[in-house]
């Protein structure tokens, strides 16, 4: 990355809490931007699509946005879902929309203890814990093949299908992307996490590819391990964790588990990734666009801001990045916390704070 590059990013914001915290996240960058001395610099666009823009059109997104946003550096996402729009139909017609079709196949989301947000696990209170989900994005339990039939025979009678696609190529390319992500951790191990004694095709596949791609990084540490397991691991012996890879459906569920064990969903981030660049890749946190208490002001805007760092990362700015990490971690540490986390501060509240501790935190080299 030379100096003065602008970069191009896409702006979400979508339902609910989702304004509330994108707009938080856009200013924490563009803060970095601006004490950067011109070595970068942010260009946005917002897009106002979502549940409203629904409600106007009757589509979640304009039917020409895949290109609008295809020579976007970046997407940041705030959250999708209101009352008026099922829920499928918000999540196909908007974010899954997005994924799929930039084939954002890599999704990741860290798992962080912060300080002065105390964990529901005793363990966490005296055991350094740090892990990283990775997500295969793009097929398994979400590929969205199926369908609905027989509804003529009659109430009670309609069949539904809902198939989930394993490739040796899907499965390949997201174990290869947890190996080469472990190989710059501490620790350097991959926890397979997969149910292939009761799905013997999909599964099966899916513990085939890992075994061999195993073979290809010696120096890496391996184990394979029930989903039902697994849940229990994270539970039990979370220090034994640091990459965890899973199918689409696996994976969303355990790191919605590892950031409730972190304190709250309100601090998970994520990057939905096109490793290849083909695409601009996604960042949004997971904690949903929460109706009952948007518009209120004491959203937890920590999941997407945390998902911001992901972005500088993404950008090759990582000593901004980690700067972001470390605002993050002071802003709580020193007492910053929302009503998610046993606090009673504002979204703004919380923003000014990290927003402060990037002044006094000089980026990492």
């Amino acid at each position: 990355m030379g100096a003065n590059q602008t970069f191009s990013i896409a702006s979400i914001p979508a339902d609910g809490v989702g304004k509330e915290v994108v707009a938080a996240g856009r200013r924490v960058l563009d803060t970095l931007a601006e004490n950067s001395n011109g070595k970068f610099a942010f260009d946005w666009t917002e897009f106002p699509w979502g549940s409203e823009y629904y409600a106007r059109t009757g589509q979640m997104m304009d039917p020409k946005g895949l290109e609008a946003l295809k020579d976007f550096d970046a997407i940041y996402f705030g959250a999708v879902g209101w009352e008026n729009v099922p829920d499928h139909v918000s999540l196909w017609g908007l974010r899954l929309n997005i994924t799929q079709n930039f084939d954002q196949w890599a999704n990741i989301r860290p798992v962080k203890f912060l300080p002065g947000v105390q964990s529901p696990l005793r363990k966490a209170d005296n055991t350094e814990l740090d892990w990283i989900v990775v997500r295969e994005n793009s097929e398994g339990e979400y590929a969205g093949l199926g369908g609905r039939n027989l509804s003529g025979r009659g109430p009670g009678n309609e069949v539904a299908l809902q198939t989930a696609l394993f490739t040796e190529k899907g499965c390949e390319r997201i174990m290869r992307f947890a190996f080469d992500l472990a190989r710059t951790r501490t620790v350097k191990k991959v926890s397979s996490v997969t149910k292939s004694n009761a799905q013997q095709y999909g599964m099966v596949l899916w513990d085939e590819v890992f075994n061999r791609v195993a073979l290809d990084y010696p120096d890496v540490q391996t184990e394979s391990v029930l989903v039902d397991a697994m849940s229990a691991k994270f539970i039990l012996k979370p220090e034994d964790l640091s990459v965890v890879v899973a199918s689409n459906l696996n994976a969303d569920i355990l790191s919605d588990l590892g950031s409730a064990l972190a304190g709250s969903l309100g601090l998970a981030a994520s990057a939905n990734l096109n490793p290849e660049r083909r695409f601009p890749s996604m960042f949004e946190p997971v904690h949903g666009s929460a109706p009952d208490i948007a518009g209120q002001g004491i959203s937890n805007p920590i999941g997407a801001i945390a998902s911001a760092a992901l972005m500088l990362d993404h950008f090759g700015l990582r000593g901004e990045a980690r700067q972001v990490e470390a605002a993050i971690e002071a802003a709580t540490g020193s007492g910053h916390l929302t009503r998610d986390v046993g606090g009673n501060a504002t979204t703004e509240d919380v923003t000014e704070a990290i927003i402060k501790a990037l002044t006094l935190t000089p980026a990492a080299v």
